[in-house]
């Protein structure tokens, strides 16, 4: 894995890492996820794949029954 520098403001950074403790990530994991989105924009596939990827924190307690799933 190749190490980059970047630069952004003190407090951005802290909220985003706050952000990414929350979602059970860290800052580094969300920044590469972002890499492969920028390189992949467009693909209608890789956006779906992003946005599962990016729901990965939801649970949702227990498993639903077709029936429920269906249910109006």
């Amino acid at each position: 894995m190749k190490n980059i520098t970047l630069s952004a403001d003190e407090d951005l950074i802290r909220k985003v890492r706050e952000k990414a403790h929350r979602e059970h990530t860290t800052l580094n994991a969300n920044f590469r996820r972002w890499l492969r989105q920028y390189l992949n924009k467009g693909s209608k596939t890789t956006d779906f794949q992003a946005f599962m990827s990016s729901m990965d924190y939801v649970h949702p307690g227990r498993r639903f029954s077709r029936e429920e799933m269906n249910e109006r």
